[in-house]
């Protein structure tokens, strides 16, 4: 089993930062993928960004390319989404997921372990 705990959330204005942090527990944080999701009301939760079990390999959703980082320290066992310059359009509930079969993935559906969530909310 793995635990997620997302944090980092908030209400920020237009233009500013955030980093999210999604702390793991309950396995070796090095031999699972990991996935930033996120889901605005009335939508389909979608990718935002993965990062693979040894952290040399990232990928991002078009929409947040050259804006968002994805990272890893697996020592703290820990993966962050380092935000920048946010727009309203990425006010959302934002997800932490981990799949230990996968190297990386960014369909939603290949991740078996998710967390509660943080709210972002991005103001205009």
């Amino acid at each position: 089993q793995v635990r997620l705990v997302e944090s980092g959330g908030g209400l920020v204005q237009a233009g500013a930062s955030l980093r999210l942090s999604c702390a793991a527990s309950g396995r070796t944080f090095s031999t699972y993928a990991m996935g930033w999701f996120r889901q605005a009301p009335g939508k389909e939760r979608e990718f935002v960004a993965g990062i693979s079990r040894s952290g040399h390999s990232s990928y991002y959703a078009d929409s947040v390319k050259g804006r968002f980082t994805i990272s890893r320290d697996i020592a703290e066992n820990t993966v962050y989404l380092q935000m920048n310059s946010l727009k309203p359009e990425d006010t959302a509930v934002y997800y932490c997921a981990a799949e230990v079969a996968l190297d990386y993935s960014v369909i939603k559906y290949e991740y078996h372990y998710w967390g509660q969530g943080t709210q972002v909310t991005v103001s205009s």
